[in-house]
């Protein structure tokens, strides 16, 4: 029995020769990573692929989600300091802790989570806030939400893990309860840059599993040009004995530490 459903893909998409994305499911321990690294070939992926390492060790050991992340931006800047990757290669990240009823996200820059309620009046829910450039304009209304959705500097990020300028990062936090039937969407911009938040709601709609709904989403990604490496994870809200288990599956790794 998994101790909560879930699936996970990554590609490298179609204009791409590497994939700089890096992702880890571990639902004994109850939790879900999606980076996407930048800094041309090679530093990406060093990047992305240091953060989840370094974010699922810190967190594992002890630390709060939001220290785990501010302990993979500094992994970042020191690889980056010792020539391990590239000079000034970064990466984003979107994290999920989920424990017994409750979840928490933690994210830097664009990678971003939505909420999935099919019984509610709005189905699809970004729980994410971008730290982008055309996410600014959007708060200080210089551009509508139309025009965010299609501006040509959508992807420029006004922080990351491993950015030279800042001693720690802006951690974006999100605290809520699990309900009956929920899925957490966890995704690199590979997938909403190709992928309107309305065609992500319809095709969930139309999944009938967790699996069915990744297998739906990469494929819409690709179809619509797959320009970028694509990473999805969907998460299910855990049922009651789920919950039963990961507390003892939690208590038990705890005492194995």
């Amino acid at each position: 029995m998994f101790l909560t459903e879930y699936c996970a893909v990554t590609d490298v998409g179609l204009q791409r020769n590497n994939n700089e994305d890096c992702h880890i499911s571990l639902p004994l321990q109850g939790l879900w990573v999606v980076a996407d690294g930048m800094g041309g070939h090679a530093a990406g992926e060093v990047a992305s692929s240091i953060a989840c390492n370094t974010l699922r060790e810190a967190f594992l050991g002890g630390a709060s989600l939001a220290d785990a992340v501010q302990t993979s931006h500094k992994a970042v800047l020191d690889a980056a300091d010792a020539g391990v990757g590239g000079a000034g290669m970064g990466s984003t990240v979107v994290a999920l802790a989920s424990s017994q009823d409750r979840f928490q996200l933690a994210w830097v820059g664009d990678s971003r989570a939505y909420l999935f309620a099919p019984s509610s009046e709005t189905p699809l829910r970004q729980l994410t806030k971008d730290h982008s450039y055309v996410q600014m304009l959007l708060d200080s209304g210089a551009i509508t939400p139309e025009e965010f959705t299609t501006h040509p500097e959508k992807n420029i990020i006004t922080q990351c893990l491993g950015a030279l300028d800042l001693p720690e990062v802006n951690v974006g936090l999100f605290d809520a309860q699990w309900q009956p039937g929920d899925w957490l969407l966890l995704c690199s911009d590979g997938l909403t840059d190709a992928v309107s938040d309305a065609d992500i709601a319809d095709l969930l709609k139309q999944a009938n599993s967790v699996a069915a709904a990744t297998a739906a989403l990469l494929e819409a990604a690709l179809k619509n040009g797959g320009r970028d490496n694509i990473t999805i994870q969907i998460v299910q809200a855990p049922n009651k004995l789920q919950q039963r288990f990961q507390q003892l599956a939690g208590s038990i790794s705890r005492n194995l530490r």
